[in-house]
């Protein structure tokens, strides 16, 4: 997954400068839009909620609620460190009846096992390192868009 960041070289025509590459994971089921289908969503999304900020590293998530830490008995948790929840933003296609992504509740979040990362292995998520993704979640804010595609990422 690739961040681009908006450096607005001269006014009113933006510049976008790579400022990240990150290993991923995406969905063992593949690319889909449809609801229960455990795929994941393309096109262009919005962080619509952070969840998990002040938590220390290792912090599990259930029901977008802090239950306790992966040195603590949770080691194979599938949600951890922080939660970027995603909103699709192209009505019938990732917004909406049977395809939406924030009812289907996609994130970009931590995955205990990082050594999955850089193959298929989420249901439906897009799974990152602690190392990348804290910082990521610290530095985007609420409203930052993302461009999910088959090629490389653009966040």
């Amino acid at each position: 997954m690739c961040v681009w960041r908006k450096s607005g070289r001269a006014a009113g025509f933006p510049d976008y400068a790579l400022t990240g590459d990150y290993r991923i994971s995406t969905s063992r089921f593949g690319i889909g839009q449809t609801i229960n289908s455990n795929c994941t969503p393309l096109g262009l999304h919005r962080v619509a909620k952070k969840i998990g900020g002040g938590y220390p590293q290792g912090t599990v998530f259930r029901g977008r609620k802090a239950v306790g830490l992966t040195w603590e008995g949770l080691p194979d948790a599938t949600i951890v460190h922080r939660i970027l929840w995603l909103e699709g933003l192209e009505p019938r296609f990732n917004r909406g009846d049977g395809v939406d992504s924030f009812q289907r509740y996609i994130y970009i979040h931590g995955f205990a096992d990082e050594t999955t990362l850089g193959r298929p292995a989420s249901h439906g998520c897009i799974h990152m390192a602690a190392a990348d993704l804290i910082p990521l979640y610290d530095w985007l804010p609420e409203g930052t868009l993302v461009w999910i595609s088959q090629g490389p990422g653009i966040l």
